[in-house]
């Protein structure tokens, strides 16, 4: 067996040959955040904890089965990179920074409130300084109630222009 693991690393099959070490990085500093335990593995609990970290206290177990499920087993960190190796393939940049504010809009109405993505920016992952805050809002200010048009905003920073 250890033969065949090692020839097949060696055959480029290599999760970690998929990413920057910048982007391994990144993934291991989102496993870290999401194993809420610290057991090296993501489970439903560390998804329910993660859930409620970002505010949304009232996920479904079938929501969090099913997001479980979608591994081939325990999620340890190669598992998980490996997830994102396989959603990721294909989707092109302004795809996947939607997905990512996605999350923090989960009815899918395109806008989050100013305040609240303020706050995840600032406190969560890689920090954002208020003057980083501060240049994304005169970069892209929020309308009269409040809230981000994060869906604009992707396509500016994919795209360089503002929709019509």
């Amino acid at each position: 067996a250890p033969k065949k693991a090692k020839k097949k690393i060696e055959g480029g099959s290599n999760v970690f040959s998929m990413f920057e070490q910048t982007q391994i990085q990144e993934f291991k500093e989102a496993f870290t955040i999401m194993d809420q335990n610290r057991d090296g593995f993501i489970d439903k609990a560390d998804l329910r904890d993660t859930f409620a970290a970002l505010g949304r206290l009232n996920v479904k177990n079938e929501e969090l089965e099913d997001m479980v499920k979608e591994a081939p087993g325990p999620i340890n960190f190669t598992v998980f990179l490996t997830m994102f190796g396989e959603k990721l393939k294909g989707t092109d940049p302004e795809e996947t920074i939607l997905n990512a504010f996605k999350i923090f809009d989960p009815e899918g109405k395109g806008r989050i409130k100013a305040d609240y993505i303020k706050e995840m920016l600032m406190t969560q992952a890689d920090r954002f300084s208020q003057e980083e805050i501060n240049q994304m809002f005169a970069a892209f200010p929020p309308d009269v109630s409040g809230n981000l048009d994060y869906k604009n905003l992707c396509y500016v920073i994919t795209h360089g222009e503002e929709k019509d």
